[in-house]
């Protein structure tokens, strides 16, 4: 598939806006690149036009932004590049939107302390309810494991 991926460096313009959906959580916010570039003449650093993006983010990635990024925060966003053109109050309008892949805190501007998030899945030390003589033996991971291998030979 012919997909555009970009990482953008900038900042949070926005706070990240979570909610919960059917198939997960669901986050948004903006974000502002601004380049800088050096005058020549005035011998010092000028920004440049400020570019805005909307980043979105599902599941996962969604619930760890709403919970680690805040507004005028350095971030390094990497994601699917989406233009979309739609017609306000007679208006064409052009929004470029990232769908996330991954975030991280720009790591050149500051220092981050990073938290793995807690698994929601169930332990693989956790016994199950029910459990007969064959299923004592061999897992269902393991039995699965073993009829990819024979299938693989």
């Amino acid at each position: 598939m012919n997909e555009t991926l970009v990482t953008l460096v900038g900042n949070a313009a926005t706070a990240v806006e979570f909610r919960e959906t059917a198939t997960g959580g669901m986050a948004r916010f903006r974000f502002a690149v601004t380049p800088r570039r050096w005058d020549r003449e005035k011998q010092l650093w000028a920004d440049g036009r400020t570019s805005f993006y909307t980043v979105w983010s599902w599941r996962t990635l969604a619930a760890n932004l709403a919970g680690s990024v805040s507004v005028g925060e350095p971030l390094v966003v990497h994601g699917r590049l989406k233009v979309r053109v739609e017609e306000q109050a007679g208006q064409r309008r052009t929004f470029v939107d990232v769908e996330a892949v991954a975030v991280g805190h720009d790591l050149s501007r500051g220092t981050a302390a990073f938290r793995r998030a807690a698994r929601t899945e169930p332990l693989l030390t956790e016994r199950p309810e029910r459990v007969t003589d064959g299923d004592a033996l061999e897992s269902p991971k393991q039995r699965e494991h073993d009829n990819a291998m024979a299938a693989v030979s």
